[in-house]
């Protein structure tokens, strides 16, 4: 999956970007409070998208 199509699907999920700098995003869902990295890779592997989306507390994304 691409880095941009991720980043889209956790805003639409209410996720905010805290930190944008550096080897990984930092992104936070301020309604449970859950703070995650995200790498800076062009094309993230989708069990790792998988993953950041649980431990972020939103869905995951239907498209592989």
């Amino acid at each position: 999956m691409k880095r941009r199509q991720l980043l889209r699907h956790l805003e639409a999920q209410g996720c905010q970007c805290v930190r944008d700098h550096g080897p990984h995003s930092i992104w936070n869902n301020p309604k449970t409070g859950e703070i995650q990295a995200v790498p800076r890779h062009v094309e993230i592997d989708f069990f790792l998208a998988k993953s950041i989306c649980s431990k972020l507390s939103v869905r995951v994304p239907s498209s592989r």
